[in-house]
């Protein structure tokens, strides 16, 4: 892995940003800044800039800064959302995720790009594995992060004749904590039962709904609770050379991308099928099957 900066004079580079940014980037995965701001790296200098919020809204003392170079910013704030059916997610819950997940990171983007240009820097957008690929259940959150993953192309693509790397990160599953508390599920089952109409409420049962609830639960153990796989790409991203312009790190980022690619849609439908297999029957779809079988 090659440090860019010992040519361009920075004070953090070579072995120096070797110690500094493992411990850094340590900084990533913490649940609370996941959820509430992007981490910016500069000068040796760590600075949490809100995306839901104006900076004329931060503290005093997070103004004060003075900015005298900048080469990397990563764009890691995230939602997850309510995992559900995209009939049943309610307008406000597309809305949250497109907010946090895409336009806060352009914002952002747009805000620092003058001072990457001057360095030849850096941008890093966290995505995700759902931002490459079609899940169920991840319709407002996976919309949002590719979103973000295209922009991050567009960019990649604009930003080279002034020397600039742009990567985009889609790992799999890790214990991060997006998922949120078991607070947050209350009130984002509340807000998608209020929202719901009566007959398609009707249509899935209230046990599918119920269901939703109990994948939140189950989440995180299917997640990885080592997160040095995501912090190693961020890193690459930021230090080497020739950073590559999409990171898949994980257990199951790469094949189904792979086989969403090259595979035919139905073929990769039926992959994905498979992995959901155990997945809840909607209750009407349910009354049917069983109608059909007492034939």
């Amino acid at each position: 892995m090659d440090a860019p900066g010992g040519s361009l004079g920075w004070p953090w580079a070579g072995a120096a940003a070797r110690a500094l940014l493992p411990a850094a980037l340590g900084l990533l995965c913490v649940p609370a800044l996941g959820a509430a701001g992007a981490l910016l790296v500069f000068s040796g200098t760590l600075l949490i800039f809100s995306a839901a919020r104006p900076p004329a809204a931060l503290p005093a003392a997070g103004r004060a800064v003075l900015i005298t170079g900048l080469w990397g910013v990563v764009n890691n704030a995230g939602i997850l959302g309510f995992p559900a059916d995209g009939e049943l997610l309610p307008m406000s819950t597309y809305r949250h995720c497109m907010d946090v997940n895409f336009f806060g990171a352009v914002e952002v983007s747009k805000t620092f790009l003058p001072l990457l240009r001057k360095s030849q820097g850096r941008l890093v957008n966290m995505s995700s594995m759902a931002g490459g690929i079609p899940l169920p259940k991840y319709a407002a959150y996976g919309a949002s992060k590719a979103a973000l993953s295209m922009f991050s192309g567009v960019m990649r693509q604009e930003l080279s004749k002034w020397g600039v790397k742009v990567a985009a990160v889609h790992p799999s599953g890790f214990r991060t904590g997006i998922q949120g508390t078991s607070e947050l599920w209350d009130k984002q089952e509340k807000d998608l039962l209020e929202n719901l109409p009566a007959a398609v409420r009707s249509d899935y049962g209230d046990d599918y709904l119920q269901e939703l609830k109990s994948y939140l639960v189950r989440l995180p153990a299917h997640c990885d609770a080592d997160l040095s796989p995501v912090l190693k790409d961020v890193l690459h991203a930021l230090l080497a050379r020739r950073p590559h312009g999409l990171y898949t790190p994980g257990k199951g980022a790469y094949l189904p991308l792979c086989i969403f690619c090259y595979f035919p849609v139905w073929f990769y439908d039926f992959f994905i099928s498979k992995l959901f297999s155990a997945e809840p029957v909607p209750r009407v779809l349910r009354t049917a099957e069983a109608g059909n079988g007492n034939l």
